[in-house]
């Protein structure tokens, strides 16, 4: 069995993009994920786009770590077109929860490879469920499926408690898309292993399920106090709307200053 070719280009390009994000802020913000910026601009380009882009070098030290760790493996498995196909569909399945979670946090923003990389691990898991997985710095090895489940639960628990910086809904998102792509792409190795499948799917889907029926489990201090600031932003903005519009019934438009006229144009442009 030689090198993953997919995997290894997938590494060389996250890390070009990558480079560019560090290199040049503007270029970071144009393509990375942001809840605002898809969901009112339209810019759906960066459920994928951002999946290249990383915050910081360990990041993607970690992110391209895992994913040449697991990418032979099941690309000589399945094949090269179907591997491409899990991780593409693995990052827009972490994109999706991810909006899906923070559709009320306009102003989230995140970047990084976990979800595509996380739905490789997840559809590896289902085909050799009884493997080891070793951990970094850790002399230990587990059982593929334990890891895999001990991977979901903290990846819920991490959604729950938003006490880091971590995307755990794009490691969910991605967990349950790289486990149905498995069962659609290779269904005789897949389905020999149908209850670590079923496992997965069951707890993810589970979660899911409790979220949409009871959202308010997803309240953390952490997103009011970003949708208060949010509130007082936009409470801000309509004084200075107030003022501005009173100076011009007043004195005219011409009496505006450049600074009163630019906040205008923004307020102006706001989305309703």
């Amino acid at each position: 069995m030689g090198e993953s070719v997919v995997g290894i280009a997938i590494v060389v390009i996250t890390c070009l993009i990558t480079y560019l994000g560090q290199k040049d802020r503007s270029y970071q913000l144009k393509y990375l994920f942001d809840v605002d910026k898809i969901l009112i601009g339209q810019e759906y380009y960066r459920l994928i786009t951002s999946g290249f882009l990383h915050a910081n070098w360990i990041q993607l030290g970690f992110n391209m770590l895992a994913l040449a760790s697991f990418a032979k493996k099941l690309e000589y498995s399945i094949g090269l077109g179907e591997f491409l196909i899990i991780y593409f569909f693995s990052m827009l399945g972490g994109s999706f929860l991810s909006l899906y979670i923070h559709r009320q946090h306009g102003d989230y923003t995140a970047v990084g490879a976990s979800g595509a990389v996380s739905g490789i691990v997840a559809a590896t898991i289902i085909l050799f469920p009884m493997g080891n997985i070793g951990l970094l710095f850790i002399p230990i090895k587990i059982t593929s499926w334990i890891f895999g489940l001990a991977f979901i639960l903290i990846s819920i628990l991490g959604i729950k408690s938003q006490r880091d910086n971590i995307g755990h809904e794009a490691h969910l998102g991605g967990i349950l898309a790289g486990v149905l792509c498995i069962l659609i792409l290779a269904p005789e190795m897949a389905y020999e292993n149908w209850w670590v499948a079923l496992l997965f799917v069951t707890v993810v889907i589970g979660f899911l399920v409790l979220i949409h029926l009871r959202p308010e489990i997803l309240i953390t201090n952490k997103w009011n106090i970003s949708l208060q600031k949010r509130k007082r932003k936009t409470l801000d903005s309509d004084r200075d709307m107030d003022a501005i519009l009173e100076k011009i019934k007043n004195k005219g438009i011409n009496s505006l200053t450049n600074k009163e006229r630019k906040i205008l144009d923004d307020i102006s442009n706001r989305p309703n």
